[in-house]
């Protein structure tokens, strides 16, 4: 039987942020949030005699995308009409790029599940604007909404390097990790600014021809672009082994059936009848603006990892984990620009911070917590005034009134006690109470020394140094035998 390899493109389609649209004065809304076609203007709706203006930061934000991506940068950039009918295209063509897009040549390095780390070519980076949402309706019509027509939207092509569901899931995650570190693109797949669509063939193994490919539509989650992969690739091995066709189609994806269905044939370029758009001139891009769009550039993820491991010694978990979300990233480099030892600094964010954010469903940079502070509550630690599991509470009270973590402990009465012989009263007492516990000790019941080690934790209300406690407990019953 013949084995078949998966061949997969990307077509990742990312609102850009900007405030206006991409060709004209409309406000860009949360077309989610927003009263349906309440953001448009007669170039949204396509009215005659209405012309075009290129949104400078549109492209502004497609350049740093672009770079980003590793990309070569096109500094004579056209504009094409792309022509088809639909009721969400107004104009009846939606203004892009074909011939010559802003980045071409790019590449994306990605992490696989095995460890390795896989080059993920890119062949395009271009611009474009949104089309309007159509709603179906149970009795069978449909509305449109034209406040998401003409948003600024940017095109990011791969080649076809992808193999797997799970490749196609990691890339997509990184391309949006990106897009959030640079401020362009909320990530928000579900409100739809965020689109995936892969390109999927197989051929036999050893083969360099492409097979007959689908793509897939609609996909809203990076779960969802994983299994609808992994189904299709299924789906069209069943067929070329079973001896059929495999037909170049549009599919979506059924989430209650978990598979796909067909929804129109695939069209070809030719098909959108792409020509120069009239009425806009070509748009150049200086050297001069290029480069101070790359110096605006933050550090991305994958330089700030291996930053963090290599400056800081941290976990390559560790330093991903921080790495994340560039507020995460930007909220501990300025602890430990506070003097915050870094392992210390992400071992407290990681453990401890973190649960208290899951908890109560706030991101970085809306907690009362400051970089400052957790420096100093892990000096406290360091310097024993108090101990590690007092430091845990005194954390969770700062992050609910947002007070210095020096008056917590003042206020309280939480200072650690280092008082050899406050403890070595105490030991002695739990000894003196407890007999019965002592002597079963002392005929080599061994593991109730963890329980003394409790109770002077208990008597002192946690307050005891852990230290100090077992190196005076240790004595306290040497003397015993």
């Amino acid at each position: 039987m013949t084995e078949y390899e998966p061949v997969i493109g990307l077509e990742m389609h990312a609102e850009l942020m900007t405030e206006s649209k991409m060709f004209s004065k409309a406000k860009v809304v949360d077309s989610v949030e927003a009263a349906p076609n309440t953001a448009v203007s007669p170039l949204c709706i396509g009215m005659p005699g209405t012309l075009p203006v290129i949104n400078q930061k549109a492209v502004e934000y497609a350049l740093r995308v672009a770079l980003a991506l590793n990309c070569a940068i096109n500094h004579h950039n056209i504009f094409a009409r792309k022509n088809y009918f639909y009721p969400d295209l107004p104009k009846g063509y939606q203004i892009s790029q074909y011939e010559q897009p802003l980045g071409v040549n790019g590449w994306l390095d990605i992490e696989l599940e095995s460890g390795e780390t896989k080059r993920i070519g890119i062949r395009r980076v271009h611009m474009e604007e949104d089309t309007g949402k159509l709603t179906h309706q149970d009795d069978g019509t449909s509305l449109v909404d034209y406040n998401r027509a003409g948003v600024p939207l940017l095109e990011i092509v791969t080649e076809p390097d992808i193999r797997s569901g799970e490749e196609a899931r990691a890339y997509a995650m990184k391309v949006r990790q990106i897009l959030r570190y640079l401020g362009v693109n909320s990530g928000d797949m579900e409100k739809g600014v965020l689109r995936v669509e892969p390109n999927i063939s197989i051929r036999p193994v050893g083969s360099t021809e492409f097979g007959t490919r689908t793509e897939l539509k609609n996909l809203n989650s990076f779960r969802v672009l994983a299994d609808g992969t992994a189904y299709e690739i299924a789906r069209q091995t069943a067929v070329l082994q079973s001896g059929g066709t495999v037909i170049q189609e549009t599919r979506g994806w059924h989430e209650g059936r978990r598979e796909t269905f067909s929804q129109r044939t695939k069209e070809e370029a030719e098909d959108y009848r792409y020509f120069p758009e009239p009425d806009l001139p070509p748009l150049h891009l200086d050297d001069a603006w290029i480069e101070e769009v790359r110096a605006s550039l933050p550090e991305l993820p994958d330089a700030k990892v291996a930053r963090y491991m290599t400056a800081y010694g941290l976990s390559e978990y560790d330093a991903r984990v921080l790495a994340e979300e560039r507020a995460v990233g930007e909220w501990f480099d300025t602890a430990v620009t506070h003097g915050g030892t870094p392992k210390s600094i992400a071992n407290w964010m990681i453990n401890e911070l973190f649960r208290l954010m899951n908890e109560a469903k706030l991101s970085i940079d809306t907690i009362q917590v400051r970089p400052a502070a957790l420096v100093e509550l892990v000096g406290l630690v360091e310097k024993q005034t108090i101990n590690h599991n007092t430091a845990k509470d005194v954390l969770a009270e700062m992050f609910t009134i947002g007070m210095a973590p020096a008056q917590i402990v003042e206020s309280r009465g939480l200072a650690q006690i280092s008082d050899d012989a406050a403890i070595t009263a105490v030991i002695q007492q739990i000894l003196n109470d407890n007999p019965e516990q002592l002597n079963r000790y002392l005929a080599g019941e061994e593991k109730l020394r963890g329980w003394f080690v409790g109770q002077v934790m208990r008597q002192t209300k946690g307050k005891a140094n852990p230290a100090l406690v077992n190196h005076l407990l240790d004595a306290a019953l040497a003397s015993q035998k």
